[in-house]
């Protein structure tokens, strides 16, 4: 018998795009209500014998491939046979947390994984939870100013040519911070966005820029539940990417009092947060009803 026909993985409810309704505005068009639909960012705990292990975040879904290829890559199992069961925990009804139970000949190094929790099971299994620690820690963004529309549309270009190791290699995430009026204040690529993100923060605080509440940043991939946490540590307001946000950064930005903006590219753009720190051409008209 396959060894992986013995394993057995409890059914889970599915989880179905978010659906939010956000401005829509694109040059030369007046701005619009459209619904965007959302990928789901939602945490995952991974627990190895019942033991707690790492908290993830991710799209639901393959969860217990996810899981299983977390112990793979941290070499706590070779194959199939070094897992006896694989199901749902009992006491999460979200889904959210994993119990993956290893053969009896399989010895555990849970010491190797500390380094990689991503956050502690103060944070919860949902996303309500993980928004609620954060912010005990950081408070929401006050900060009131007006960022045109059109310096929002110059910010990918100013940031691609900016953006060295990319045009050589092609294979790099960027993170821009730009002043209020569009002025590219500091840039750093890295092969994660995470740390992309890291870097520009960094850089501000070692060379203490007096103040990030009145400043943009800009990623060059998606908006993420952890870009949108790591901005708000810093007090930035308005957070933008070229590509999508996730269900969980939508909630966070909402939450904090950031601007989020996705989908910034070829001229046109979504606010999904805090749309009243952007200025419109007079020529964008009224909003018009959904």
């Amino acid at each position: 018998m396959n060894v992986v026909s013995k394993i057995r993985v409890s059914k889970v409810r599915r989880k179905i795009p978010g659906r939010e309704a956000v401005t829509h505005w694109e040059l030369g068009e007046r701005k619009r209500r459209v619904f965007d639909e959302l990928a789901i960012e939602e945490p995952l705990e991974i627990r190895v014998d019942t033991r707690s292990v790492t908290i993830t975040m991710r799209t639901p879904g393959h969860d217990d491939e996810l899981a299983a290829g977390f112990l793979l890559t941290e070499g706590l199992l070779r194959s199939a046979a070094d897992i006896r069961d694989i199901r749902a925990h009992p006491r999460n009804a979200r889904g959210n947390s994993l119990d993956i139970f290893l053969s009896p000949e399989v010895t555990v190094d849970f010491a190797k994984l500390t380094r990689h929790v991503f956050a502690t099971s103060s944070c919860g299994l949902c996303g309500k939870a993980c928004i609620e620690s954060v912010q005990q820690q950081f408070p929401p963004v006050r900060q009131r100013f007006l960022v045109s529309a059109m310096t929002l549309l110059s910010l990918p270009d100013v940031m691609r040519a900016a953006q060295e190791a990319f045009s050589r290699t092609g294979g790099l995430h960027a993170a821009g911070l730009f002043s209020s009026k569009g002025k590219l204040l500091v840039l750093r690529e890295d092969v994660g966005r995470h740390n992309a993100v890291d870097k520009v923060l960094g850089h501000a605080l070692l060379y203490r820029f007096p103040t990030l509440a009145q400043s943009i940043l800009l990623v060059s991939g998606r908006a993420s539940f952890e870009i949108l946490q790591k901005a708000l540590a810093a007090q930035v307001a308005v957070v933008a990417a070229v590509s999508a946000p996730s269900s969980l950064a939508v909630q966070f930005a909402r939450r904090s009092g950031q601007t989020l903006v996705g989908f910034l590219r070829a001229g046109r753009f979504n606010v999904y947060t805090g749309e009243g720190r952007i200025r419109y051409p007079t020529t964008a008209g009224k909003r018009r009803a959904v």
